[in-house]
């Protein structure tokens, strides 16, 4: 059974906003209609649940001039309308919106504040990279592009932690190796003087030998 990820959307005289908030999702495809049908689904969570969203929007849209970003945090849209001006509302249809549909506050702005200069220039967007729908083909080619998420970042998260290991592993073994030659070596040391004690008596000896024969002589 799908389930349906949060919606929130905002418009100005000439756009519409959709977010998807679906993080890390995975296979996310999007497609948009122009008479306003825009779908969305993909994959998410430890359990790779199941998400599907179809909205029917208030009126047509442009969909050669619409732009989609898919992020590791969400999809975002930016949908542009077909003819300028204020919707009512984002669904077509009397009913209400569904639940899971809500108004982004923070890129809302009232309609007697929109002169149609009010942009993307208002908005922070991060850097985002966008692609557009008519480009795409539906958009279902980027489905590999939610699938760069957490999978991928964990996957070199365990490999750093095994270079770590191998490299306390390897520090250990260093010390084992700098203790062995440091041990050998004191025992070289203290060998070394008994045998320059016992040459240094011959040599006396020698020496005293020279000694009393030349007396003799």
């Amino acid at each position: 059974m799908s389930r349906h990820p949060e919606v929130k959307w905002a418009q100005r005289l000439d756009k519409v906003f959709i977010t998807v908030q679906l993080p890390d999702s995975k296979d996310s495809k999007v497609n948009l209609e122009p008479d306003g049908v825009f779908t969305f689904s993909g994959s998410a969570g430890s359990e790779n649940h199941h998400y599907e969203l179809k909205l029917e929007l208030f009126d047509k849209v442009n969909v050669e001039e619409s732009k989609v970003n898919i992020g590791v945090r969400s999809i975002f849209c930016i949908l542009e309308k077909a003819e300028k001006g204020w919707w009512k509302k984002l669904l077509r249809g009397d009913g209400k919106p569904p639940h899971y549909v809500k108004v982004d506050w923070d890129k809302w702005v009232d309609e007697d504040e929109d002169n149609g200069t009010a942009g993307l220039g208002d908005m922070d967007l991060g850097g985002m990279d966008f692609s557009k729908f008519g480009d795409m083909g539906g958009m279902g080619g980027l489905g590999g592009m939610g699938g760069l998420g957490a999978g991928g970042m964990a996957g070199m998260d365990v490999g750093d932690d095994n270079e770590f290991n191998g490299s306390d592993d390897d520090d250990d073994d260093d010390e084992q190796e700098v203790s062995k030659p440091d041990k050998s070596g004191d025992k070289a040391e203290s060998a070394k003087p008994e045998a320059e004690i016992e040459g240094g008596s011959s040599e006396e000896k020698k020496e005293a030998a020279a000694a009393a024969a030349a007396a003799s002589t």
